[in-house]
């Protein structure tokens, strides 16, 4: 009898929170179901999703970080980056040898120069994914004083980034973008929803209604619509003669996710809703409108405090913090989805769109460089370039809902596209493109 032939293990190196990196932990479900034992290293702010959790061939290791908030701001970068460096090759040389190390990039700054170290002390083959470039997101917050660090920063990330055997990129305007410029060939992986990410039927909407509305009653309280114990009815569906079906009262749910970074200027979905305010008092054929933004990120408190400030009788704004295994139901109940990530490079597309497609939600985009990759204007969702154009579409979209028959053919239409959209799933479009690399 021979000896089974040991696993091969692949290292994912996150200089992130894991849990709002959804890419690398598709990344490792896909490599754990061909067979390799996967360690993810990182740091664990929020609770990744638990199919990782649970899977017996993977692995967390957790990163911890240190905060530098005295001194000038250069010495902070200085001190975070040597902080990181020293921790993340410390942590790569402890939890052992490995046969691959995928890194995500970005950041690009430590992680790269010391991924490749890693790589040439234990004859690792090192492969990269790119999501963006990592200078050009430090070029959104750096101040001109220091220009020298961001000069720094790009040539590191180049050059460490060209020492890598293999390349994923997330779009066809990024790999033409990195082989013109830094001569790197990248396989392109387009982000695809997984599996869990899928229409519901009415039944489920029903459930997770009245979850949501038992979580957040100061803004749906059961009691307005029957009594608070009664399970067969929410502000958007009611049980008839045990049948689920919509209300036809029900108010419009606008759905969006965010990081609230710089490159997502949330600004233009205010000004959009509060032209909806505005126009549902000069008309009567809109509904109310319930809109969900779900995220963690730097700006966060900025917008509470400017949602706080209005005073809007029509329009609802709720900003929960969702669990891994509750966001796709959000996602497929909304009526309509909204993404305002921009790109700092104008290269990468927004995973949240490709989400809520996965989910048949047609989504209204802010308009960047290579966002037709995904969205088709008029075809599987709207492009849209200001607050005016978005408040439009939210209008037009919403107006005499939920019985605009010309709205619902747009609608269905739209949808049945999606499903084109969701017959390649993550799982196949890896298996296609990225499993050679691990072979």
């Amino acid at each position: 009898m021979t000896d089974q032939q040991p696993k091969k293990s692949v290292k994912i190196v996150v200089l992130g929170d894991i849990g709002r990196s959804p890419r690398m932990q598709y990344h490792a479900l896909s490599l754990s179901d061909n067979g390799l034992k996967v360690n993810i290293i990182g740091y664990t702010d929020s609770s990744p999703l638990t199919e990782v959790l649970e899977n017996p061939n993977i692995t967390i290791t957790q990163l911890h970080s240190c905060n530098f908030d005295k001194g000038p701001r250069f010495i902070q970068l200085i001190l975070k980056a040597v902080w990181q460096a020293i921790s993340l090759f410390l942590t790569l040389l402890i939890t052992g040898s490995c046969d691959y190390l995928l890194c995500q990039n970005p950041p690009a700054v430590p992680t790269l120069p010391v991924c490749r170290l890693y790589c040439l002390v234990t004859r690792t083959r090192f492969i990269i994914d790119w999501h963006n470039y990592g200078h050009t997101i430090m070029a959104l917050s750096i101040s001109p004083s220091l220009k020298i660090l961001l000069k720094i920063y790009t040539f590191l990330e180049k050059y460490f980034g060209q020492s890598a055997q293999y390349h994923l990129c997330v779009t066809y305007a990024m790999k033409e973008d990195l082989l013109d410029n830094w001569n790197i060939n990248a396989t392109v992986l387009y982000d695809r929803p997984p599996h869990i990410f899928h229409p519901i039927t009415l039944r489920e909407k029903h459930d997770w209604f009245l979850k949501f509305c038992q979580k957040y009653p100061e803004h749906f309280p059961l009691h307005d619509v029957g009594n608070s114990g009664d399970i067969n009815i929410t502000p958007f569906t009611q049980i008839v003669d045990n049948d689920v079906k919509l209300r036809q009262d029900r108010p419009g749910l606008l759905f969006s996710s965010t990081s609230w970074t710089p490159d997502e200027d949330f600004g233009i979905l205010l000004e959009a809703l509060q032209v909806y305010e505005t126009t549902h008092d000069l008309t009567k054929s809109l509904p109310k409108l319930i809109c969900v933004i779900t995220g963690k990120g730097p700006m966060r408190q900025h917008y509470l405090d400017l949602i706080a400030s209005k005073c809007w009788q029509h329009v609802t704004v709720v900003t929960p913090w969702l669990d891994a295994s509750d966001y796709p139901t959000m996602v497929a109940s909304a009526d309509l989805g909204v993404c305002l990530h921009t790109s700092s490079s104008g290269l990468d597309l927004p995973m949240k769109v490709v989400d809520m497609f996965g989910a048949g939600l047609p989504v209204c985009a802010v308009s960047f460089r290579c966002l037709e990759e995904l969205v088709q204007h008029g075809v599987n969702g709207y492009i849209f370039k200001t607050s005016d154009e978005l408040s439009k579409l939210i209008v037009g979209w919403f107006e005499g809902f939920p019985n605009n028959d010309e709205k619902n053919r747009t609608a269905q239409e739209m949808r049945r596209e999606l499903t084109k959209f969701q017959e390649t799933r993550w799982e196949g479009n890896w298996n296609l493109r990225a499993k050679k690399f691990f072979e």
